[in-house]
């Protein structure tokens, strides 16, 4: 009797002690201490986050190319928010892999907008590593100049080429 009573005694205590996982809501439960029981707390997901966001035009991971000053290579303000979501889609998508290819105006020697141009690339890639993509999963080259995606001679024009592009497997 005692054989049979101490394994089924310690299985209910074990039973007691697991957690219950998530709920039918995709929450997890969460004791809710203020004595009304059991609340669910539901993380957010990110909307249009799979493959189809990629080329979906009203979602931003259909944009890929973060803006540079002239002679720079600062993430402006006003591209964190895109350089966010492309590491939040790496993130969540661990077998895709990134080619970000830097690219320049055509203003300064063949060597100089080489090296600003790999520069772009690498802070680009720095970025979304630092908000945990894995650093395996993007590789970072520069165009320099030979890309440019407007040929007049105007400023608007060289703030066009002025550029880290950012490409997803099967596009490069």
């Amino acid at each position: 009797m005692k054989k049979l009573v101490l394994p089924a005694l310690l299985a209910t205590l074990l039973a007691a002690c697991s957690s219950t996982g998530p709920d039918a809501t995709g929450g997890a439960a969460v004791e809710d201490r203020s004595g009304a029981g059991v609340a669910t707390v539901t993380a957010p997901r990110a909307a249009g986050s799979g493959i189809a966001a990629l080329t979906d035009p009203n979602n931003i991971l259909s944009k890929r190319s973060v803006f540079f000053d002239f002679d720079s290579y600062v993430i402006k303000p006003e591209a964190k928010p895109l350089v966010e979501a492309h590491a939040r889609f790496l993130v969540q998508n661990p077998q895709m892999k990134m080619l970000i290819q830097g690219n320049t105006d055509e203003r300064g020697s063949r060597e100089y907008n080489v090296a600003l141009g790999q520069k772009r690339a690498d802070v680009v890639k720095q970025a979304l590593v630092l908000l945990g993509a894995k650093e395996a999963q993007i590789e970072s080259v520069s165009l320099g100049e030979e890309k440019p995606r407007c040929d007049d001679a105007s400023e608007a024009c060289y703030a066009e080429n002025r550029r880290g592009d950012m490409l997803y497997s099967g596009e490069f």
